[in-house]
């Protein structure tokens, strides 16, 4: 019996039009009918059958792999398959594998340290799945490395992630024996918010603010002439009439002059993009209070002030209807918080200038690192800025410190956490201080993810922004975060006594990697060093 819309498990939001012509598939063996009107596999997945393990991160650009799914047993970005095209075909979300792949991949996950937040993981497992099937060597990190080419994992720094296909195919393990709570406690720190690890985490199960909207929620996003609005988020896009952005042509570079003098050492950074994975949402009820944007994760500090909310909240008491608000990638370039950009010129005794784009309270995060440096906020046209980015002011600070110094030792975070690292041909060693570590593995990914992405800035970061501030680089591919196969190896050793409190080692990682990485490359004064 075909399952007409608003009839398959957990289809919550599938209740709006009138059914004229239908698209019919197996869903995760189940036969469903949706309309024909035009959406994308993903939309038709997520709004009208309600299967929320399927990502929505790229906003429909094909590029970030969370949507993947399993077509007739080959993967397929949802985002940009038109629905009509899997007609009479099967289509195998993560929750839909066989239980034995589903336990040895979901476990193999959290063994390694593969799973943070969950929003990438079940598309990563659904196409290392389907490359499983079809007999290819999971155990070979080139294999691996070239199925994660269609992918983005913002928090593991893919080496876990490499780990657990060879440990899901070539080593079956159980985590039965870790201590989840501690797990969980370690994580929460890491992200300084609610964190939960779990296999079924790797496996879809992290609630996300735009996964627990009201099945009659309207959907707005925003658009030339301010919130399109629409019953769906297809017939929001349709109203906004935006023009899907792409990557520019345009060159990137730092906006901000370097002091004028005679330096011993000097820096400019870029415009970068915390690039966080699921971008930013929000639903509100009218009269209620707005969903939290940060859903299972901390976004790295680039959600703490998103405007969603009140704008859900607003547009809920306007329509009297709950108003689920969503982001595009797009959106979250042009408007979300970037990395203060900064120029930077220092003598060897300390003393110096650093000229920093106009943020509140990245002053003090500088100058308690750089005492000898005169710091000039520059009001600079673009994006806005954030000091609660990770590391945001004072991992540059520390930057300098270690070139003045011919080299660092500790890096301590605000928070406490310490870290040291050095870089060479054969990749990066650090070393981590977070007090008790509560469970090493999660101390371990964290650390690895930190340093990917102080790689990764230091390396190949940048946005393109014009004179006037306009943002073009919109699209994830176009933000120079280090794939999979370019990653270098990452050797982790954790330090710390157990009877001191946890602390928190991300930050302090993202800082000694970045200092060590600018050092081994030559301590370039432009920033991406590529």
């Amino acid at each position: 019996m075909w399952h007409r819309r608003g009839t398959y498990p957990d289809s919550s939001r599938a209740r709006r039009s009138v059914i004229t012509s239908t698209v019919r598939f197996i869903l995760d063996g189940s036969p469903v009918e949706v309309p024909d009107d035009g959406d994308s596999l993903l939309g038709v997945l997520r709004d009208r059958l309600g299967v929320t393990s399927v990502k929505d991160g790229c906003s429909p650009q094909g590029q970030c792999g969370c949507c993947t799914v399993l077509v007739d047993g080959a993967p397929r970005v949802a985002c940009v398959t038109p629905a009509r095209r899997i007609k009479d075909r099967s289509v195998t979300t993560v929750g839909g594998l066989d239980a034995d792949e589903r336990q040895r991949w979901g476990e193999a996950f959290v063994a390694t340290g593969a799973s943070q937040c969950g929003f990438c993981t079940p598309g990563i497992i659904c196409r290392l799945v389907g490359h499983e099937r079809r007999g290819a060597d999971l155990t070979d990190r080139d294999v691996v490395c070239g199925a994660l080419a269609a992918h983005l994992c913002r928090c593991t720094g893919w080496q876990t992630i490499v780990e657990a296909a060879g440990v899901a195919v070539g080593d079956p393990r159980s985590i039965g024996s870790r201590d989840v709570g501690r797990m969980n406690q370690r994580a929460a720190l890491e992200t300084e918010g609610p964190q939960r690890i779990g296999v079924d985490v790797a496996l879809g199960a992290a609630v996300f603010s735009d996964d627990t909207a009201p099945g009659d929620a309207l959907v707005a996003i925003p658009g030339p002439m301010g919130w399109a609005v629409g019953e769906t988020l297809a017939a929001a896009r349709a109203r906004a009439g935006k023009v899907q952005g792409r990557r520019t042509t345009l060159s990137s570079r730092p906006p901000i002059d370097l002091p004028e003098g005679d330096w011993d050492v000097t820096l400019q950074t870029s415009w970068t993009e915390p690039a966080y994975l699921e971008t930013d949402a929000a639903w509100c009820t009218p009269g209620g209070d707005p969903s939290d944007p940060l859903g299972n994760g901390g976004a790295f500090g680039g959600k703490l002030r998103s405007p969603v909310r009140d704008a859900a909240r607003q547009l809920a008491d306007e329509h009297g209807r709950p108003v689920r608000v969503r982001w595009s990638r797009e959106d979250v370039v042009r408007q979300g918080p970037k990395r203060p950009p900064m120029a930077v010129g220092m003598s060897v005794d300390g003393q110096g200038v650093v000229r920093v784009a106009r943020t509140p309270g990245i002053a003090a995060l500088i100058s308690a690192r750089l005492p000898g440096c005169r710091i000039e906020e520059v009001d600079l046209p673009g994006p806005p800025t954030s000091s609660e980015l990770r590391g945001a002011g004072w991992a540059e600070a520390e930057m300098l410190r270690a070139a003045l110094a011919g080299g660092a030792d500790w890096i301590v975070s605000p928070s406490g956490g310490r870290a040291r690292a050095r870089v060479d041909a054969e990749g990066i060693v650090l070393e981590v201080d977070g007090g008790d570590p509560l469970d090493e593995v999660v101390v371990r990914t964290y650390a690895i993810g930190a340093a990917h992405m102080a790689w990764s800035w230091v390396n190949g970061e940048a946005l393109t922004v014009d004179e006037a501030g306009q943002v073009h680089d919109l699209t994830i591919r176009s933000f120079g975060i280090t794939g999979a196969a370019a990653m270098v190896p990452v050797e982790v050793t954790i330090t710390g006594d157990r009877a001191s409190s946890p602390t928190p080692i991300g930050d302090a990682a993202f800082a000694a990697v970045a200092a060590a990485a600018w050092l081994f490359l030559g301590q370039p004064s432009t920033l991406p060093t590529s």
